[in-house]
């Protein structure tokens, strides 16, 4: 038999609180059943009739009483800290690993897999994870770059992103330059279609039917193109671009065309076209820096909108699509807005240096 535990003590104001928590309909249920607990232990009841009428067990009854004992009414509204799992490794362990990913390679491998490092550090390959995923490693991935060496890297930089930034007036800055080599590929078998839970597919081979060029000017202005596909790229086919550009763009306006190191765009042929139309200008980026050359952003959107995943009989078929998309592209055009500065760009440049050890 129990000993009849006494009244729970309580005050005015403590009862008058509690049973605004019991009526209130916003009270959490928990808060709710603590409450009540509580108020029928002030009441006198014993615990086990009151443990009956809450539907709880005796030892919850007794641990809120105690709880209202010492903290009051604040002490039911909250749970107690937990001390929480102990931490299974120490953090000379997770500096191990970190150290080891970042400055050694596994031997005859080129990088770290979970399991290798988790094989040579003693420690689950899960326990890895969670540290590489704290740290932000990730030892399976590389990225590309690429340093220009060109001697005029600097002034060219800041020639390009100046047209970018303050184009000058009662002119058009045209970003060109040439796809080459896309390739007519018709897939083997008709397309998958999408379906719930499963993507479109298609087949991994396909029959080649040739190739084209795209030619393509972007305007800085309102983001149109000026586009034709051609056979090839040489001069005769860059001179004949020049020409249509030249048609489609108001004859008042002089012409500011950013383009890359390309021989065919420093041919003879075309330096004397240029003194034929003395209102072109041509600005060439640094060699290696295609990045920096607009349109290149632009024929990533048609290479995935378009041309990556189409299907295509022949040659004809792949320029009437390009053409299709050129048209449809140009009827609500988009801007490419250039954003950083030439100070930024070659202060980024710097730094990425400075962390390889590279003098030049």
């Amino acid at each position: 038999m129990f000993t009849p535990a006494s009244p729970l003590g309580m005050d005015r104001n403590q009862r008058l609180r509690l049973e605004s928590l019991v009526r209130s309909g916003k009270t959490p249920q928990k808060i709710v059943r603590r409450a009540r607990i509580a108020l029928l232990a002030s009441a006198g009841l014993p615990n086990s009739r009151i443990a009956s009428q809450i539907e709880v067990s005796r030892p919850t009854v007794l641990l809120w009483r105690a709880r209202f004992e010492r903290f009051g009414v604040p002490g039911l509204l909250r749970d107690a800290k937990r001390p929480g799992r102990t931490k299974a490794i120490t953090p000379e362990v997770v500096q191990r690993v970190v150290e080891a990913t970042l400055h050694t390679t596994p031997s005859a491998e080129t990088h770290w897999s979970t399991r290798s490092m988790a094989k040579a550090q003693g420690l689950s390959r899960m326990t890895v994870l969670r540290i590489w995923k704290q740290h932000r490693l990730q030892p399976h991935r590389v990225e590309t770059f690429k340093f220009s060496r060109d001697p005029r890297f600097v002034e060219k930089i800041r020639d390009i992103v100046g047209l970018y930034l303050d184009p000058p007036e009662k002119a058009l800055v045209l970003s060109v330059d040439e796809k080459s080599q896309i390739q007519a590929l018709d897939r083997t078998q008709p397309l998958l279609p999408l379906r719930p839970g499963i993507p479109a597919r298609q087949s991994h081979d396909y029959t080649r039917h040739g190739t084209t060029t795209l030619f393509a000017a972007l305007s800085l202005l309102d983001g149109t193109v000026i586009g034709e596909c051609l056979p090839r790229h040489r001069t005769k086919e860059f001179l004949r671009f020049l020409d249509r550009v030249d048609e489609e763009t108001t004859a008042d306006l002089e012409l500011h065309l950013i383009l890359d190191n390309y021989s065919t765009h420093k041919s003879p042929p075309v330096q004397r076209w240029l003194r034929r139309h003395p209102r072109f200008h041509l600005h060439f980026i640094p060699t290696g820096s295609s990045w920096l050359n607009l349109v290149e952003r632009w024929f990533g959107e048609i290479t995935r909108k378009r041309i990556r995943r189409g299907s295509f009989p022949s040659v004809k078929a792949l320029i009437a699509a390009i053409a299709d998309f050129l048209a449809r592209y140009n009827e609500n055009p988009r801007r490419f807005v250039w954003t950083k500065d030439a100070d930024m760009i070659l202060a980024k440049i710097q730094r990425c240096k400075e962390a390889l050890g590279t003098p030049h």
